[in-house]
């Protein structure tokens, strides 16, 4: 059945702004428009693709939805009934904005965005109903990204779009200016063109005025008071319903019409503007290689070749290489992967990168939409676009997808030769001071060779005595300034590269201090302390190899210039091992490099084994087991010798062949020389002069082969400490400007939170709802991987959930300031460090000038005054390396004066009493409730008996709250803690 003109016509007549058209227009736009239908929880609109047409809802219900950046989830925003009109406003801001699903079965009409936009433009009174009113999507997604620059706690956005909905005004620059944006109001960029100091979603504020550069921009307007009600009231008082379509009037459907089933086939999305990065590769390890390669490229992240390649020829001996084991890499490149099964009609409606099976291979996509589908094959020579319909002819009707993602964590291509420039930039004028000595010295070099030709040449020759003095003296005086002039290079060159040293090695650690807790977890502390060890093998090449290539370069072009003055035909002598050079540094160097790559992980694996094997002496002596500890150590110091024999061998083979090709090179030089004197083409002076000078221009080439090896090892150097360099900070610059946490009252809330240790595997916390009052003493019990320390390791933000948020004080402390937030709090680790120093250091670490009554008040507080002073030195006692001098208990209770002195408003205790006996934990934990009374305490234990005055006990089992109350609640309810308890 098909469409009738009336029908249509009278319904679009009825839906606003439209039924401000003549009935012309009607007509025409009737006869535009494409009926579409959906079935149930089809997708109508998605967000990530700008829409190719304007979507009337003609029959049955959808759902307009919102993303919610704070929960990195889509929300229902909206609920659309006939009448409403979808994709406008991605169209007229320009940016992707709308998901919309069906509901129900759903006919809708369609009209493309060519003919929407010159319907505007043919009638001003509809182009200024659709650009000069805001959609409801439009104000949420605005109101989302403010929220999630602030941290004040206001969590229904969807309420407060549309209360903002319904106050919000739009501006266009031009023809607006500055004088008409109220500093009441919150002004946004929403749409057009605007420039990259503001993106869609920013807000003008008093730190970004420069209104000259907003051209061609969409503003919209919102009330500063909304906000600070909202925040006041902690509610959303007056807003009842978010269903239906407020900002059109539309009137109930008609009797349903008969729809074709298929969509219309239209550009939904913009192709990325991103260049697509090509590999090629032929066998299915270099194909995945190649795909993964592109991937890194693509997303700008740094591709370990060596290491993948290693991983995927291991997975070839015992198995298959399939997606999933792709989605392993991916992991292992710090990318977000999920495996899904799609119908490859809807390959469009999936982001992209993406990575799939094609034919015997992997393929790329980088792009897909209705009309073709942009892949990259490592076969096939290029970047292929194939339609849509040839795309599922080869790849079939449906088929597993790898979805890739960027996380936070994911490290970014940031670190190379290029991060010490900022730094050896500071030094320049140095630097070039050392350059021109050093010019100069190769310079006064040339004086040798040019003085012994006029020696034999003319002294000699014409026995002349006084020109021999002089000569002789010249010489003396250009050894002088030679002398000295290497004094002053090699001064300076020592002085500057120390004050390189020490800032470089000041950025290194201070990134790596700030590198999060996840990171230390996979890196063992003697691989990440042989990663920094690498930092002065890049400098002493970047400020000493780099140096004597270019002053090589350089003075061997003046050399050769010179030879040929000489004699080309000596010349060509000379240079004639050249190309022998070259093709010994190609065919040695790939074999080098992965040498001394396999010598580097050696020595990380016998130095981290090392550190562990001193860090649990007290086991090794207790479990007897020295003389195994000393053979494994023996046993990779060993692969760690073999392997630096192996690279020793190769690089003493191609040394003996640049000797031996230096020494040709010499031989050719007094052959063709001796003949040439013979001949009387040149004297003897000239040849023992060409002789000398060929030498400076050999003796490099002769290095060449030490310096492409010095150039492997920086190369490996650079790509081991870029695995410190290209992770990101905890707390990312942009996050520094965050809101500072304000004084802590001690309401904590958690929402719905869910965590795991790595990208995959089961979860350490599900769905996690929990409110904490002020000022509440805590008691969390529960077994041995229950999720106990793992609840409050979130708190300090040592990791980030997966999903929901942490609330303090109504703040959501993932858009604080980091360490604002940290400052006010106390942590008390199960196995806490005390660093070397007398115990009134350790306990003074955060507040150096604290008194020693503070800090023997503190020390009370902890239970350990009493033992203190019963220490031959007291409070000056040394502690040892990691508090080896004292025991476990004293060291547990150390740690929590050190804590009490931080004064925090709020205290974690990670089973931190967990070595004292009963009694003094007992009184520690009074101690405690006393001082932090009006405070909130956070108290991990396995000892029920403890907590039980506790205000409240969590009773934690596998990653949920099982049982929650006081301990008369818990015990009356005869449940878990009930049973633990009796």
């Amino acid at each position: 059945m098909t469409f009738t003109t009336s029908p249509i016509q009278e319904f679009i007549a009825s839906v606003s702004p439209f039924n401000q058209l003549p009935t012309t227009a009607l007509e025409k736009l009737s006869a535009q428009l494409q009926p579409v239908h959906y079935h149930l929880g089809e997708t109508i609109l998605m967000r990530e693709k700008i829409p190719s047409h304007v979507v009337i809802l003609y029959q049955g219900q959808a759902r307009l939805l919102g993303y919610d950046p704070r929960t990195n989830k889509e929300v229902t925003v909206q609920k659309l009934s006939p009448g409403a009109i979808l994709g406008w406003a991605s169209l007229v801001r320009e940016v992707y904005s709308e998901t919309a699903i069906a509901s129900e079965e759903v006919d809708c009409l369609a009209l493309p965005a060519k003919e929407f936009f010159q319907l505007l433009q043919t009638y001003p009174s509809l182009a200024t109903a659709f650009q000069d009113h805001c959609a409801l999507i439009e104000i949420f997604d605005l109101l989302g990204a403010e929220l999630e620059r602030r941290a004040d706690g206001i969590t229904e956005l969807r309420k407060l779009a549309l209360k903002g909905f319904q106050q919000a005004v739009v501006y266009h620059f031009p023809p607006a200016d500055s004088a008409q944006l109220d500093p009441e109001w919150m002004w946004f960029v929403s749409g057009g063109n605007p420039p990259p100091n503001l993106p869609v979603g920013s807000r003008i504020t008093s730190q970004n005025p420069n209104y000259a550069t907003l051209k061609q921009v969409r503003l919209v307007g919102l009330p500063k008071s909304m906000l600070s009600a909202e925040v006041a009231t902690g509610n959303n008082a007056g807003i009842t319903s978010i269903s239906g379509t407020p900002e059109l009037e539309f009137r109930p459907a008609r009797d349903a019409i008969a729809l074709p089933e298929s969509l219309p086939v239209v550009n939904q999305g913009q192709e990325h503007s991103r260049k697509y990065p090509f590999k090629s590769g032929r066998g299915i390890l270099k194909e995945t290689l190649a795909c993964f390669e592109m991937l890194s490229e693509y997303l700008q992240v740094p591709f370990k070749r060596e290491v993948i390649q290693r991983v995927i020829t291991n997975q070839q001996k015992t198995g298959t290489i399939t997606l999933p084991f792709c989605a392993a890499i991916a992991d292992l490149m710090g990318l977000q992967t999920q495996l899904v099964k799609i119908a490859a009609n809807t390959i469009s409606q999936l982001p992209t990168p993406a990575l799939i099976r094609w034919e015997d291979t992997f393929a790329v996509v980088y792009n897909a939409s209705p009309k073709e589908v942009v892949l990259g094959i490592p076969t096939s020579g290029g970047i292929k676009r194939r339609k849509l319909s040839t795309f599922i002819d080869i790849w079939g009707k449906s088929g597993q997808v790898l979805l890739l993602k960027e996380a936070t964590t994911t490290p970014k291509k940031k670190f190379g030769l290029s991060w010490f420039i900022p730094i050896l930039s500071r030094y320049r004028q140095v630097l070039f001071e050392v350059l021109i000595a050093s010019f100069f010295v190769q310079l006064f070099g040339l004086v040798n060779p040019l003085m012994t030709q006029v020696i034999i040449d003319q002294v000699i020759g014409g026995n002349s005595l006084d020109t021999l003095h002089v000569l002789g003296i010249l010489l003396i005086v250009v050894a002088l300034f030679e002398a000295i002039l290497s004094a002053l290079r090699t001064y300076l060159f020592s002085d500057t590269t120390n004050r390189i040293d020490l800032a470089l090695a000041s950025q290194v650690i201070d990134h790596l201090v700030r590198l999060p807790m996840s990171y230390f977890g996979r890196r063992t502390v003697g691989e990440l302390a042989t990663r920094v060890q690498e930092l002065e093998k890049i400098r002493s090449f970047m400020t000493g190899t780099a140096l004597t290539v270019v002053l090589d370069a350089v003075f061997s072009v003046i050399y050769i210039a010179v030879m040929v003055l000489y004699s080309p035909l000596l010349t060509l002598a000379a240079l004639a091992v050249v190309p022998l050079f070259i093709l010994l540094t190609l065919i040695f160097s790939p074999i080098l490099r992965r040498m001394l790559r396999t010598k580097a992980q050696r020595n990380a694996q016998t130095h981290s084994y090392l550190v562990e094997v001193l860090n649990g002496i007290e086991t090794v002596k207790s479990q007897n087991i020295e003389l195994r500890s000393r053979m494994s150590w023996q046993q990779r110091y060993g692969g760690y010798i073999s392997e630096g024999f192996k690279a020793v061998k190769l690089s003493t083979t191609a040394s003996s062949i640049s000797n031996f090709l230096h020494k040709l090179s010499s031989l050719l030089v007094l052959w063709v020389g001796a003949y040439l004197v013979l001949q009387s083409e040149l004297t003897l002076g000239e040849l023992i002069a060409f002789r000398i000078i060929a030498g400076y221009v050999t003796s490099p080439l002769l290095r060449l082969s030490q310096l492409w090896q010095n150039f492997q090892e920086t190369a490996l150097s650079i790509e081991r400490l870029s695995d410190i360099l290209n992770h990101p900070q905890e707390s990312p610059v942009e996050e520094q400007n965050n809101l500072t946490m304000p004084p802590i009252t001690g309401t904590v809330k958690y929402e719905n939170i869910s965590f795991r240790f790595g990208n995959s595997g089961p979860l350490q916390l599900s769905k996690i709802n929990l409110d904490i009052p002020a000022g509440c003493f805590v008691g969390i019990v529960g077994q041995s991987g229950s999720g106990k320390s793992t609840l409050t390791k979130l708190l300090p933000r040592f990791y980030e959930p997966l999903g929901g948020r942490i609330l303090i004080d109504n703040y959501d402390i993932s858009k604080v300031e980091l360490y604002s937030l940290r400052r006010q709090l106390g942590i008390v680790p199960q196995n806490p460090l005390l660093f070397e120093g007398t115990i009134h250091e350790n306990i003074a670490l955060n507040n150096p000038e604290a008194t020693t009554e503070e800090i023997i008040a503190t020390a009370k507080i902890a239970a350990a005054h009493d033992f203190i002073m019963d220490l031959p030195n007291g409070y000056n006692t040394q502690v040892g390396e990691r508090g080896s001098a004292l025991s476990g208990g004293q060291r547990q209770r150390i740690a929590i004066a050190r804590a009490v002195l931080q004064n925090p408003r709020l205290l974690i205790l990670d089973e931190a009493t967990s070595a004292l006996d009963y009694e003094t934990e007992q009184r520690v934990c009074t101690n405690l409730a006393e001082a932090f009374k009006g405070r909130t305490v956070l108290f991990i234990t396995h000892r029920l008996s403890t907590i039980k005055n506790s205000d409240l006990i969590l009773m934690m089992s596998k990653g949920v709250i099982e049982e929650m109350g006081t301990h008369q609640e818990l015990m009356a309810i005869k449940g878990r803690y009930y049973c633990l308890y009796k």
